[in-house]
C-alpha cells in the first residue's frame, strides 16, 4: 500500500520540487501540497495523510503549532519536519510539538524518500546534524532518575531502542518479539510516560536519563 504524503511549505519552487518528487515515486502517494497551514485540519480529515513533510517558517500558523494541531487531533499522523532551520530551541520544541522526525532541507532527494518510508516504518529520522544537536541540548548533567514510570525490562529495552532511532521492525528484530508486540508495548509506555509520540519518548528517555 503507498504511503500517503501531504506538504506543507510556503517556497513555491520547493513546495512543486517536493510535489514531482513525491508524484514520481510508485510507493507513494501525493495528498496535496500547501503554502500555509491556515486549513491543515480540515485538509487531514479530508485526506488522512499517513505522512506530513512540514516546513516551520510559514506565514500564519507556525509549523511548529501546526504539529501541535495535527497530534492533537490525528496522532496516528507522522509529521517530518523539514526546513532550514538548525536552531536547538526550535529544534527541541518542534519534537516537544510531537514532530516524529527532523530534516535539514539540504537532504537530497534519495535521503527525503528514505526519512518519508522510515518513519511510515515507525523509525524517527534525523540528519546527523539534527540528531547532534538533540544531544548537545541534552549534554548537561542531570541527576540519574530511578525508574519511577514502573517500565519493565521489556519495555525499557524498547525505549532504549527507539532513542536509537530503530524502526518498529527494527525493534522487534533486536528484541526477539513480533512487530505487533512491539506496537502493544509503546502504547502502554506512552501511557506510562504520559507522552504521544516517539519523539516525546526519545526526550523524555534523554532529559530524565531514564537509560543509561
Amino acid at each position: 500500500m503507498s504511503i500517503r504524503v501531504s506538504i506543507y511549505e510556503d517556497n513555491e519552487h520547493l513546495r512543486s520540487s517536493l510535489s514531482h518528487l513525491i508524484m514520481g515515486d510508485d510507493s507513494l502517494e501525493f495528498c496535496g501540497a500547501y503554502a500555509d497551514c491556515s486549513s491543515i485540519l480540515k485538509n487531514c480529515q479530508e485526506c488522512l495523510p499517513d505522512v506530513i513533510i512540514m516546513d516551520i517558517d510559514l506565514p500564519g500558523i507556525s509549523g511548529i503549532e501546526a504539529t501541535r494541531l495535527v497530534k492533537s487531533k490525528f496522532p496516528q499522523i507522522n509529521i517530518l519536519i523539514f526546513t532550514v532551520f538548525e536552531d536547538r530551541r526550535k529544534v527541541f520544541d518542534a519534537l516537544c510539538a510531537g514532530a516524529n522526525g527532523y530534516m535539514l532541507k539540504k537532504a537530497n532527494a534519495i535521503k527525503i524518500i528514505e526519512a518519508i518510508t522510515d518513519l511510515h516504518n515507525g523509525g524517527s529520522p534525523m540528519t546527523g546534524e539534527i540528531a547532534r544537536m538533540v544531544l548537545d541540548f541534552f549534554a548537561k548533567t542531570y541527576p540519574a532518575k530511578t525508574n519511577d514510570y514502573n517500565l519493565s525490562n521489556r519495555e525499557m529495552d524498547i525505549v532504549k531502542c527507539l532513542v536509537k532511532g530503530k524502526s518498529y521492525k527494527m525493534t522487534a528484530d533486536a528484541c526477539c518479539i513480533a512487530e505487533g508486540t512491539v506496537r502493544s508495548h509503546i502504547y502502554t509506555i506512552y501511557r506510562k510516560l504520559q507522552v504521544n509520540s516517539k519523539s516525546e519518548v526519545v526526550l523524555k528517555a534523554i532529559n530524565e536519563r531514564l537509560i543509561e
